[in-house]
């Protein structure tokens, strides 16, 4: 899946910088530039290590070692739950994803919009892997506040999802009065939308298909 990119890098990226490692260490352990890894991690909480790490007042609280244990098993757990995702699989995640997030309705356009770096990769793979697509049709437009980087917001996601920045269509920059709750996503909120009315009509007949296989109460 060469058009993911640096995929890897920027998530063990943001693994490491999440665990205290450095800007310049990170950049390093990975044989990338250090702007590369500033950009990547810029939302990762970042907590210097403390110099010394015996003294007492430095360890972490029981609770705390308690509840990264059962994460990192539930992780594991999952790992092998899942396993390795077939075809159908591929194809049905789609399905449920695009239930969910997708454009409904054809006027609309065949698309979907998220700020999930992880959600919008997973779309891409199963709308390439699952359907023929003309790559050329394909339309990004960023939402993306004031006061952020759009050059590197563009970068990000062309290099995550593949699609040349040249297909992204202006961004939208919502103004400075306007009310926002919550906080500003560093690349933003990115849609991608493919010009295929038929493709839309099949994605939906899919889905029907799919839902239809649960019983309704009553």
């Amino acid at each position: 899946m060469g058009y993911s990119g640096k995929w890897r890098e920027r998530e063990r990226a943001r693994q490491l910088r999440a665990e205290s490692w450095t800007l310049l260490d990170i950049a390093r352990e990975l044989g990338v530039s250090k702007a590369s890894v500033s950009v990547w991690v810029r939302d990762v909480e970042f907590v210097p290590k403390p110099r010394n790490r015996g003294h007492p007042s430095h360890q972490p609280h029981p609770l705390t070692i308690r509840k990264q244990a059962e994460i990192e098993r539930c992780r594991a757990e999952a790992a092998v739950t899942i396993g390795q995702l077939s075809d159908r699989d591929i194809l049905v995640y789609g399905l449920a994803l695009y239930l969910g997030e997708g454009a409904k309705t054809s006027q609309s356009g065949f698309g979907l919009a998220n700020t999930s770096v992880e959600v919008m990769v997973s779309f891409m793979v199963w709308l390439r892997r699952c359907f023929e697509i003309d790559e050329s049709r394909l339309r990004a437009r960023l939402y993306l506040h004031e006061g952020l980087d759009l050059e590197a917001a563009t970068v990000f996601w062309s290099d995550a999802l593949g699609i040349p920045a040249g297909q992204f269509t202006a961004a939208y920059r919502p103004e400075s009065r306007d009310r926002f709750r919550g906080s500003k996503h560093p690349n933003g909120c990115i849609t991608v939308r493919y010009s295929d009315v038929t493709l839309h009509r099949r994605v939906m007949a899919l889905i029907s298909a799919l839902t239809s296989q649960f019983a309704i109460p009553g």
